[in-house]
């Protein structure tokens, strides 16, 4: 049956939102608590949870390895979206097993525990980059043999754990939502904006590159889809982006002009760049604390490779329409970073 709980009229359901203070954490919290839901987050930033807590979220600063907290937070919820994860191009490998491994593995726990009527995992498309060109790259293809970062490792190895649990009867549906960008993200185009201000932002490789991105309010509609469609769709994952590949260096230059900065950018060769990151990696591994390096080996791969994704699956068996184009979703994040740098 069809739990078609975002229609108005509907009884309102209890959700809980891990990774809630998290930038696609919170845009789906504000989106459940906007339908009517009783909300509750899990995350780890107490300014952001308070801000929801006035909004109207039932908001718990709690730690993915705090195992009793993540299961007993899933008591009487109806659904669970588990957005919360280490996302990160460098960290400590045990910094990233703890939240992406560990946190999924008690989530689960707790759905297990509580009879949740249906967990939607966030998973990540990184774990089909293996630093070649891949166009279309369809959910079922096979992955790499080798992890390009830490971050994809972990991610792949809570894929796994859901899939254990899926075939134990947790009812489960995952995504795998690709760079998504938003008013509030921290992340992707704030990396590349500073890298820019900092006279940093060059064109690796050909600038030919293509690349698909996610704004933040299609990625929520398809988490909503995942969470109502009808139970054939357990199991399974589904990618999430805008549907309109580009070419990478095309965006960033867009974004960037919309922003009121003109680029007219350096090349440096993707094997030089690749080289480079390989030397500040091995570096940064040996002085205890080192900052993250100015490039990595998957920062010079995604600015340099294709990635794009098929999104007929989800499009197919979930009814995902991405409504915001990237012109719009541009648009709407320039405009809030202007805002917020004024303010």
């Amino acid at each position: 049956m069809a739990h078609h709980f975002l229609t108005t009229g509907q009884p309102a359901a209890n959700i809980l939102v891990t990774g809630g203070t998290g930038f696609l954490g919170q845009h789906l919290a504000r989106r459940l608590l906007a339908l009517g839901h009783r909300v509750t987050v899990l995350g780890r930033n107490r300014t952001l949870g308070q801000e929801l807590e006035r909004a109207g979220v039932h908001f718990q600063p709690v730690e993915f390895h705090d195992a009793e907290a993540v299961i007993t937070a899933c008591r009487r919820q109806d659904f669970v979206f588990h957005c919360g994860a280490l996302s990160a191009p460098w960290g400590k490998a045990a910094d990233f097993h703890t939240a992406n491994v560990l946190g999924t593995r008690h989530v689960i726990t707790g759905c297990q525990t509580f009879g949740v009527h249906r967990l939607v995992h966030v998973s990540t498309p990184s774990i089909y980059f293996d630093f070649r060109d891949r166009e279309n790259i369809a959910e079922n293809e096979p992955l790499p043999t080798r992890a390009a970062n830490e971050y994809a490792r972990t991610k792949r190895l809570a894929e796994t754990l859901v899939d254990e649990a899926h075939r134990a009867g947790l009812p489960v549906v995952t995504v795998r939502p690709r760079a998504i960008f938003g008013p509030g993200d921290t992340v992707i185009f704030p990396r590349l904006i500073k890298a820019f201000e900092q006279g940093r932002l060059k064109i690796i490789g050909t600038g030919r590159n293509l690349a698909d991105v996610t704004y933040v309010d299609n990625v929520v509609d398809g988490l909503l889809l995942a969470a109502q469609a009808e139970t054939h769709v357990l199991g399974k994952k589904y990618n999430l982006t805008n549907g309109e590949p580009a070419p990478l260096w095309d965006i960033i230059t867009r974004l960037l002009a919309k922003l009121g900065f003109s680029f007219r950018p350096g090349y440096i060769p993707y094997a030089g760049a690749l080289i480079a990151a390989t030397v500040m990696e091995t570096v940064a591994r040996l002085i205890p604390n080192a900052p993250e390096p100015v490039l990595t080996r998957y920062s010079v791969g995604v600015l340099a490779k294709t990635q794009t994704l098929d999104i007929t699956a989800a499009r197919q068996e979930l009814g995902y329409q991405p409504k915001i184009s990237l012109e719009t979703g541009l648009n709407r994040f320039a405009a809030w970073w202007k805002a917020s740098r004024n303010s």
